[in-house]
């Protein structure tokens, strides 16, 4: 019971957080020792992909990943990614304008965060005019 708390813990963690790397856990206890036929330790095949697709982060983690890096303001970033992907909520967009969005954000980021940054808080004055 104490492990099975540990791993859900941990991994409630690593999805609030964005970390893509799994706790000791999660590895198995035949990884964390390994038995002498074992000649290296393997991470369970749940593990390995921390819930992505074929090894990268899923779109959603990519993003809050962007958010922490840059110290943006996750509202306003949502509010801009529906209307970067034309809907009316983020999740309504298609698969393909999220990760174009993504694209565009973290390019944006790097080239000149401080215009980024005007632009998101001209989407919180839009909010704001709205309400």
């Amino acid at each position: 019971m104490r492990v099975a708390e540990t791993r859900a813990v941990n991994r409630a963690l690593r999805k609030a957080y964005g970390i893509g790397l799994c706790s000791v856990e999660e590895l198995g206890w035949s990884s964390i020792v390994p038995s002498p036929s074992d000649n290296h330790a393997r991470p369970s095949k749940s593990c390995a992909s921390n819930g992505s697709n074929d090894g990268h982060p899923r779109l959603r983690d990519q993003l809050c990943l962007l958010i922490r890096k840059y110290e943006l303001d996750p509202t306003l970033v949502k509010l801009y990614a529906a209307d970067f992907c034309g809907t009316e909520v983020l999740r309504d967009a298609s698969r393909d304008l999220v990760e174009a969005f993504i694209s565009a954000l973290a390019e944006e980021a790097a080239k000149d965060r401080a215009a980024l940054i005007c632009k998101l808080n001209s989407y919180n004055q839009l909010a704001e005019v709205k309400s």
